[in-house]
């Protein structure tokens, strides 16, 4: 008897979706239709060369519900790779088509959907899963045990440093829009959010010090964790040390020592699918408290760096 499962994917051309293919491959299950209005997705060759492809979502809706009708023919799972603000919709079609829901992060952008979907989960007797694959890293593993087995009224001090260097084109893209993207502590901070409140506990306060379209600085004060934070997609906030041999930057430094997080990043998606396919993926109550982390820090007033605040917010053009 055939036991794997049948997937469907939304946002097949952008960057992270190969990584879902691999993992739905990888987990010996099959990717059988795809939707995006754009068509250069050759690298589902790789993959899944048999699935059909949609660019209209409208379309693709109907395939779903023609599948379902079929006897073994129905989607089990459909992985959501869309740009941020479509998140809950494609959320809602997959639900629709009685099929589980895979999305990518951040799961939504404000935190009274995470409300509704919950309704519309329990409705249609669906889960909803989000991918947080910093939570299956191994040295992240390993931190949070250590940080479980010291007092539990231990504060540590945390410097997170993030800077992705992206082109012009990001401005013109649906990530350089903050209503479909939610800025730049939503769009490349979410999952780094939710690693930290996941290890050191949720946020009992912050500060904002910067919030511009290319770069996000911050203050958080965590249960067990004071975090100053500093995410950025200017090539020209990366670290002389490193500028001209990486455009990527990420540290998270421990009370001035640094955690060693830069390898092992590419089998996670992978054993994201593992975890949800055997009943312990992360859900909308894993997903809530990151969520609405970076929406307050959305929407909440810059305030003058004078205390706490990142060493690269002095250094740092505006």
């Amino acid at each position: 008897m055939n036991t794997a499962k049948r997937f469907a994917m939304i946002g097949a051309a952008g960057y992270i979706a190969p990584r879902h293919m691999k993992a739905i491959k990888d987990t010996g299950n099959e990717l059988v239709a795809l939707l995006d209005p754009y068509d250069g997705i050759g690298t589902i060759d790789s993959y899944f060369p048999q699935a059909d492809f949609f660019m209209e979502s409208e379309r693709f809706d109907r395939h779903l519900d023609k599948l379902r009708r079929l006897e073994n023919k129905k989607i089990d799972y459909v992985s959501i790779c869309s740009p941020n603000y479509l998140h809950d919709a494609h959320i809602r079609l997959a639900l629709r088509n009685q099929a589980h829901a895979i999305c990518e992060k951040p799961l939504v952008l404000n935190p009274w959907n995470i409300d509704s979907l919950a309704e519309i989960e329990k409705e249609s007797g669906k889960s909803i899963f989000t991918i947080f694959q910093l939570r299956l890293h191994e040295s992240i593993i390993k931190l949070k045990k250590q940080i479980e087995a010291n007092p539990s009224d231990k504060i540590y001090d945390i410097d997170l440093t993030y800077i992705t260097s992206r082109g012009n084109w990001y401005d013109w893209s649906w990530k350089g829009d903050i209503s479909r993207s939610g800025g730049i502590a939503t769009n490349i901070g979410v999952h780094f959010f939710d690693m930290l409140t996941w290890i050191f506990g949720d946020v009992q306060n912050q500060k904002i010090h910067i919030d511009a379209k290319h770069k996000a600085a911050g203050f958080m004060q965590l249960k067990n964790a004071n975090v100053r934070w500093f995410l950025s997609i200017d090539s020209n906030d990366i670290p002389k040390s490193v500028k001209g041999q990486k455009r990527t930057y990420r540290s998270i430094q421990m009370n001035g020592e640094e955690i060693e997080f830069s390898d092992g990043f590419t089998e996670l998606h992978t054993e994201s699918y593992k975890n949800i396919l055997s009943g312990n993926g992360f859900g909308l109550s894993h997903a809530r408290s990151s969520i609405k982390t970076v929406y307050e820090i959305r929407n909440s007033k810059v305030c003058e760096a004078t205390e706490d605040y990142h060493p690269f917010v002095k250094t740092t053009k505006k």
